[in-house]
């Protein structure tokens, strides 16, 4: 290959490609941060000892993690997961990928920003791989970079300052990325899809992009601005002894942050829970129960998203009355989440369930998903919040519904859509040991943390045993820590079953989900369509057809059109969707 043809394939403007780009690259994230989650488990199950492998990257102490180089792990492991791995997999790989195919569009509104984009995020991803090798290491104020420490005065290295750069890159990716997925959404479907006919999961990936568009221009401006901090000499965010001249308010960024921060959860949950809703009906192959509620739950969600951010301040000095307020308006935002759970088991009902490895991940998903929404209550309310907030209920919480549900979501959308992107079928044995294995695993770990945080073992701690009363906690850390490398061991089963694929496997079918939506049925650039996206089991269509299923652009034989795909009532609850 030639230089240009090179740097030709390189810039690519094709969504597909684009796509497999960000899978790549959030792989690559995903493998070191999966790592660094490791050595904190060693750590906390055998506080002090030398890490087995890991002498040649610290010498001094024999591999042993010192509590300066802990704070770095536990900094970097949160940012990439967060940042360079789970939120690109979901948007910059399965967005890109499906979000143009589903809505009947060759391609995105703006393709040079799919490009630039991902540019950004890889320059940001470099600057993160860098930040390891400077001198006094890489940054280490927590995946936060909450000021104070996040200043010159706490974390004087250059991986401080190049890791906050890098979340620059990374927030200008995720702008791009999501004022492009509006723009296309509004502007690019083919004809006859209608806002009542779009895929659920674009519904999600559509309201994920638009709180990417609102809240990611927070983020930059809090970064930004403790960036100046950092290089300028400037004073916003810096207080005490170490401020001149009246200096700023670290409180400031932490409401910025936040503001951001706790949109960011539902940034990654909405095209997750679209998968969920589109899944439970392809292979329940029934119309998915309630869509109309689903798709309006999912705005509901994002409509309330950043009115409820403050609720990770409830112990930093807020006003009682503002406190209750955000505790009532947390609380709300769970409502529409129950509409959508309550849906999602009434297309399960009486379906004909097909436990494929899609499906598995997805039930997974409602699982993984609904245990952090039930230990996230305790969250929300003010009177519960304080004395759970700085202790490892916080971190199994959050996990379980950024960590654990987003993962298994795009192992979801990525087993569904392999075949579609590759042309070639991952292993479904493999596939569903992947799957189950990991759920089980997730709820082992993040479920022993948040056993821990109930007995009051406080987050962040470097060797937890130190207090008295926490060393009971040694057993179940350690325990916990097993289960934590078991669920990285399982990953290779997912890695195998890719190189096998990829090098050996069989070519797929053309469908071989047996659905119609518009990704799976190549329509073609003039198709017009005619109905949803889950015009299963439809009478009519089974007469003429002989299949259980519909493209969303196909007609009829005899010239008419099957109904809009509506979900049989339950008895006893008709008139429920």
């Amino acid at each position: 290959m030639t230089p240009g043809a090179l740097l030709r394939s390189l810039w690519t403007t094709d969504p597909q490609r684009v796509a497999r780009q960000y899978l790549w690259g959030g792989f690559l994230f995903l493998l070191v941060g999966g790592l660094l989650a490791m050595v904190i488990r060693f750590q906390w199950g055998w506080p002090g000892q030398p890490v087995p492998g890991l002498a040649w990257a610290l010498p001094e102490s024999g591999g042993a993690i010192t509590p300066p180089t802990y704070t770095a792990v536990f900094t970097m492991h949160g940012l990439l997961m967060i940042f360079f791995a789970v939120t690109p997999l979901l948007f910059g790989a399965l967005g890109h990928f499906v979000l143009p195919l589903a809505i009947g569009s060759r391609q995105m509104a703006f393709p040079r920003l799919s490009a630039f984009g991902f540019w950004a995020y890889a320059v940001g991803g470099a600057l993160m791989l860098a930040s390891f090798v400077v001198r006094l290491g890489p940054a280490s104020a927590g995946w936060t970079s909450y000021p104070p420490l996040a200043t010159p005065a706490f974390t004087p290295g250059l991986g401080q300052t190049l890791v906050t750069v890098a979340v620059l890159c990374v927030g200008v990716s995720a702008f791009l990325y999501g004022l492009n997925f509006v723009v296309t959404v509004v502007r690019c479907r083919a004809p006859g899809m209608t806002w009542g006919r779009l895929p659920l999961v674009v519904w999600g990936l559509f309201y994920g992009a638009v709180l990417n568009v609102l809240f990611v221009p927070v983020l930059a401006a809090a970064t930004g601005l403790l960036l100046l901090d950092r290089v300028a000499g400037t004073q916003f965010f810096i207080a005490g002894a170490a401020a001149v001249g009246g200096g700023g308010d670290p409180v400031v960024y932490q409401h910025l942050f936040w503001l951001f921060g706790h949109p960011e959860v539902y940034i990654l949950i909405l095209p997750a829970w679209g998968m969920v809703g589109d899944f439970v009906a392809f292979f329940s192959r029934k119309p998915a129960h309630g869509y109309r509620l689903t798709a309006g739950a999912m705005g509901a969600v994002t409509a309330l998203s950043g009115a409820v951010y403050a609720h990770h301040l409830f112990t930093s000095g807020m006003a009682p009355v503002l406190g209750r307020t955000f505790m009532v308006l947390t609380l709300l935002i769970s409502l529409p989440a129950e509409v959508m759970f309550l849906n999602w088991l009434m297309t399960l009902w009486r379906g004909s369930v097909r436990l494929t490895s899609p499906m598995l991940a997805a039930l997974a998903t409602m699982i993984v998903f609904g245990l952090g929404g039930i230990t996230g209550l305790a969250l929300g309310a003010v009177a519960t919040d304080v004395p759970l907030h700085g202790t490892m209920w916080v971190v199994g919480h959050f996990h379980l519904t950024m960590g654990a549900a987003s993962f298994l979501a795009v192992f979801a959308g990525l087993y569904f859509w392999f075949p579609r992107m590759y042309g070639r079928a991952l292993d479904e044995r493999l596939a569903k040991v992947h799957v189950v294995a990991s759920a089980v695993l997730f709820i082992a770990v993040f479920g022993g943390q948040l056993v821990a945080g109930y007995a009051g073992q406080l987050r962040r701690l470097y060797d937890p045993y130190q207090y008295a009363f926490l060393a009971h906690l040694l057993t179940l850390n350690r325990w916990t820590s097993v289960a934590a490398f078991l669920l990285g061991a399982v990953q290779l089963v997912f890695v195998v079953n890719l190189v096998r694929t990829l090098g050996w496997g069989r070519a797929s079918e053309p469908n071989p989900w047996r659905v119609g939506t518009l990704e799976w049925t190549d329509a073609g650039p003039a198709a017009v369509v005619l109905r949803g996206p889950h015009a299963l089991s439809q009478p009519e269509v089974q007469q003429q057809l002989g299949r259980d299923w519909i493209g969303q652009a196909e007609p009829l034989p005899s010239g008419g059109l099957a109904a809009e795909p509506v979900a049989p009532p339950v008895p006893g609850v008709e008139g429920a969707g």
